[in-house]
């Protein structure tokens, strides 16, 4: 197994295997999307999986909202696979706590609010709305977070004390969100780095390649110099342009941590 850490009382290697090129979210372009879809059916995501676990990885973040995507984390978690799943959690249609409930129910260790949806409570200022799901989810017994897109969102969430980790983007892409196009600036990834850095809790570093714009190898150097020693980083992996792409990660990630 890769290096672990202490991630809420969960023994999280420090990469986990993400879930966007799953569902087609390639922040690149729609064909890009739609390669990615096409390429993977549920039993290649399953697939995925299992060659993750033997490559070194013990932990899995996909979201709860992409169909053939969470009919593949039931079947692998019914199967008896062994990967921990983190959910994202976006509850579009408003009813976050039933959401909640049925990730837990279906087997996450961990979960997180998505970070539009943070990206709005921030906007908004409405600390009302998100303590009222914060507290259902902290009924659920599991670990909670919130992901977000900029640094100021996870500053004023941070100031509330009230989440168990944060899933911090390495680039504010959520500018995709408010139909301003994809916008992934260096300048954003240093940002990033030293909110993690100055937020005590369990942080996940995401988007740290700035999906597929940067050399993996520099951008796991980059992540790791400069998260805490004891984050993690949440990587998609798309099989379509290189079969043994898990394997090669790990094997970087194994050179730059000295194991």
């Amino acid at each position: 197994m890769l290096p672990t850490v202490d991630f809420c009382g969960l023994k999280m290697t420090r990469l986990l295997i993400g879930a966007n090129p799953f569902g087609g979210f390639s922040h690149q372009t729609s064909e890009r999307d739609q390669a990615m879809v096409s390429y993977h059916t549920v039993d290649r995501i399953l697939e995925t999986w299992q060659r993750a676990e033997a490559a070194g990885i013990n932990t899995m973040v996909t979201n709860t909202e992409t169909p053939h995507v969470i009919e593949a984390v039931e079947k692998y978690i019914s199967g008896g696979g062994k990967l921990q799943w983190i959910a994202q959690i976006g509850a579009h249609d408003g009813n976050m706590p039933a959401a909640i409930d049925k990730a837990v129910k279906i087997g996450a260790k961990a979960f997180y609010f998505w970070g539009g949806h943070t990206d709005h409570f921030y906007a908004q200022r409405d600390e009302k709305t998100f303590r009222a799901w914060v507290d259902h989810a902290h009924k659920s017994g599991v670990p909670m977070g919130v992901a977000g897109h900029s640094p100021e969102a996870h500053y004023w969430v941070n100031g509330l004390n009230i989440v168990d980790f944060h899933v911090v983007c390495f680039f504010n892409c959520g500018s995709v969100h408010h139909r301003e196009g994809h916008r992934f600036h260096l300048t954003d990834a240093i940002a990033a780095a030293e909110c993690a850095r100055r937020i005590r809790k369990p942080c996940i570093g995401y988007k740290i390649m700035g999906a597929g714009r940067i050399d993996p190898t520099m951008a796991f150097e980059f992540a790791f110099d400069n998260l805490k020693p004891t984050d993690v980083v949440n990587v998609g992996m798309h099989r379509g342009d290189k079969d043994n792409m898990i394997e090669e990660n790990v094997a970087t990630v194994r050179r730059i941590l000295g194991c």
